[in-house]
């Protein structure tokens, strides 16, 4: 696979300077530590802060998340690795107001082991942490499991809950408490048709013959439920949604925002055909699409293939979603 870079050994340092010049108004560095990423204007006085991180690789998510009425910070590693304890700890000072740090990341181990350590040192510091965790992957996890799902696409729902709970001033418990019954109501499901190349081992993260479709697959190349030949659009779409509206399940009478994600590789013209009919569904069950977000929130380096998430809304979810945001590297509608 050909990539536009220098050495692979520079490959987050580079992009992590390239996003900084060119959004100088929005992100800053934090001096020694040169994977992280904090708000211009952190740390923002009086209101909860918002950190999250975990391999690179992903991008818009974790960086460009980072922006007024969102995150405060994050801290990345190298290509699908976790970020160190220290350099969270280093966001978390950066971004702490005296109000608290909300960490939220997804459910990966080494996430949540440096994630843990980092809230650790934090609170010998006097800074107060809370956490939640994204799991919003339905393939990865039987329902009577659901604690061990992947955090995946939907985990963005989450970051704009956070982020506008914080800015209307709501103190740090508030704050997690409607993280975490927002993360309770997302659900996702992906589907890969192309693996990604993952710079320094130079080769593909798996294998898959050009009329196969792997359904279920994780952000990192984790295997899916399943691998059959290439469906349709619609039959992809109907596939995920059907399983992701049994699981909560979503009913009759139900509002939702939508999100169908590209991987990094997909066209957008075949992102706003799979919404069709994602839509579609929904209206034949009576569930009404309240917002709908289409393109890359979360990617897989350049990765073919795309997922579907839906988010069931309350009026209190409505208005926080509603909440406009800062985010230049979003160039999407958020």
């Amino acid at each position: 696979m050909k990539k536009i870079i220098n050495k692979t050994d520079n490959l987050i340092k580079e992009m992590l300077e390239g996003i900084v010049d060119a959004y100088p108004n929005t992100f800053k560095r934090i001096e020694d530590y040169p994977r992280t990423l904090v708000y211009a204007n952190s740390p923002v006085k009086d209101k909860v802060a918002i950190a999250t991180g975990g391999g690179s690789g992903h991008l818009p998510l974790f960086l460009g998340y980072i922006g007024k009425n969102l995150i405060d910070g994050a801290s990345v590693g190298e290509v699908f690795s976790s970020p160190s304890a220290n350099e969270m700890l280093a966001v978390t000072k950066a971004i702490d107001s005296g109000k608290g740090v909300l960490y939220l990341y997804g459910n990966y181990g080494g996430d949540i082991m440096n994630f843990d350590m980092a809230a650790e040192m934090a609170e010998d510091e006097g800074i107060k942490v809370l956490k939640s965790i994204g799991a919003d992957d339905v393939a990865s996890a039987p329902k009577e499991k659901k604690e061990d799902r992947r955090g995946i696409a939907g985990i963005m729902f989450g970051y704009k809950i956070a982020g506008a709970a914080a800015a209307k001033g709501a103190p740090l418990e508030e704050v997690k408490k409607v993280t975490d019954a927002a993360l309770e109501n997302v659900r996702t499901m992906g589907v890969a048709l192309s693996p990604c190349t993952i710079p320094a081992v130079g080769k593909p993260t798996f294998e898959i013959a050009e009329d196969e479709m792997e359904i279920g697959m994780g952000i990192h190349g984790e295997r899916g439920i399943k691998r059959e030949k290439l469906k349709t659009a619609d039959e992809i779409a109907e596939f995920m949604t059907e399983r992701i509206i049994d699981d909560l399940p979503y009913v009759k009478g139900d509002e939702v925002a939508v999100l169908v994600n590209g991987l990094g590789a997909t066209a957008q013209q075949e992102l706003y055909v799979t919404f069709r009919k994602v839509n579609e569904i929904l209206k034949a069950k009576g569930i009404k699409t309240y917002k709908a977000f289409i393109g890359e929130y979360a990617t897989s380096m350049e990765m073919k293939g795309l997922s579907v998430s839906l988010f069931k809304l309350n009026d209190e979810f409505k208005e926080l979603l509603d909440i406009p945001v800062e985010a230049p590297m979003l160039l999407q509608q958020f």
